[in-house]
């Protein structure tokens, strides 16, 4: 896996300066080149989930990976193609509305590991907020382990000024119901990226994060069931 995160940053950087279609058409070979180098490592982690979590089954890197080209139509960004490359690996596929495994490669300090449930929908939401509130305790056992929280010291910061309406106020996870999302990130440098084969570190993050994947999983499974 060395260099392919380096050679992935490099392009990104370079597209960064020439956000433009005139360019990326000229240039398309180093997309490819880019973009077929992410897949290889989209594959490799892919395929190590499949060791830790029983849920999760890999078919291939496209249904994990995102496309380059932005949708302008209501954005008054007019750049064509995005700033970074990003995969998710969750049970389903990345349109599922399952909690997964997300890493983000974005120059400029922006790059991340992590993953949980980002906005899920309405009766989603609504499932996991009632397994926290019947069992917030095994969700605040998973979050404040000492290696989970080495890596992921906080949850993001996405949540209600108050809790939801269909919850006490006073009750003991009132904290925990507030978030509308569920996620947690660790921050990768650009001198990481560029100097070191972090994929294993990748794989232990995300092998610390199972537990919590499982949790919300849960919640949702019985939703879906």
């Amino acid at each position: 896996m060395k260099n392919i995160l380096k050679d992935v940053y490099n392009f990104i950087e370079l597209l960064n300066v020439n956000n433009n279609r005139e360019w990326f058409n000229e240039n398309k070979h180093l997309y490819l080149e880019a973009k077929a180098k992410f897949d290889v490592l989209v594959d490799f982690i892919g395929k190590e989930i499949e060791k830790f979590d029983s849920t999760y089954t890999f078919t291939n890197a496209k249904s994990c990976t995102y496309r380059i080209y932005r949708d302008v139509r209501f954005s008054k960004n007019k750049l064509p193609y995005k700033n970074h490359f990003g995969a998710f690996w969750n049970k389903g596929g990345r349109k599922s509305p399952y909690a997964g495994y997300y890493l983000h490669i974005q120059p400029g300090g922006e790059s991340f590991f992590g993953g949980g449930i980002y906005r899920p929908e309405a009766t989603s939401l609504k499932a996991l907020r009632s397994e926290i509130y019947y069992s917030y305790n095994q969700l605040d056992s998973v979050l404040n382990k000492s290696k989970f929280k080495n890596i992921y010291p906080e949850l993001l910061e996405d949540k209600l000024m108050r809790g939801p309406k269909d919850f006490p106020k006073d009750c003991d996870a009132i904290e925990y119901l507030k978030y509308k999302s569920l996620v947690v990130g660790h921050d990768i440098s650009d001198n990481i990226l560029q100097n070191k084969d972090i994929s294993a570190e990748i794989i232990e993050g995300f092998v610390t994060l199972q537990p919590l994947i499982e949790y919300i999983n849960g919640a949702i499974d019985m939703k879906e069931n």
